[in-house]
């Protein structure tokens, strides 16, 4: 089973009407563009001025290792997990691995499903 670690951060997830007031070398620090708008997801201490829209108080974990791109259906399981369990989630994923953010108010809760889903958690 794969191995869940908690980010001690609390996030944020905005809308932008650019990345100018974003550093990128921070660590956490998310962007997603398409033809309709630019997002990001940060801790909630780096909120930018220019943010357009902002959903505080969320929390993450990721899985830990480098994931393999042949594996399927890593995320489908967490979130189906999740979701039985009434637990949304935004999920980021990076050349490595995924994060999974929850509402911190149900940030314990989820951890509390996986490690009865026989996942690892790690200490924060």
């Amino acid at each position: 089973m794969l191995t869940i670690k908690p980010i001690t951060e609390e996030f944020a997830i905005c809308q932008v009407e650019d990345y100018s007031q974003v550093n990128l070398e921070n660590p956490f620090v998310f962007t997603g563009a398409t033809d309709e708008e630019k997002s990001l997801v940060c801790p909630s201490a780096l909120i930018p001025e220019n943010a357009l829209t902002v959903d505080k108080h969320w929390s993450a974990f990721r899985i830990e290792g480098v994931l393999d791109f042949s594996l399927i259906g890593i995320l489908s399981k967490i979130s189906s997990l999740l979701a039985e369990h009434n637990i949304g989630i935004f999920a980021i994923s990076t050349y490595n691995t995924d994060y999974i953010l929850t509402k911190t108010a149900d940030f314990q809760r989820a951890l509390q499903v996986l490690k009865e889903a026989k996942y690892t958690i790690l200490e924060s």
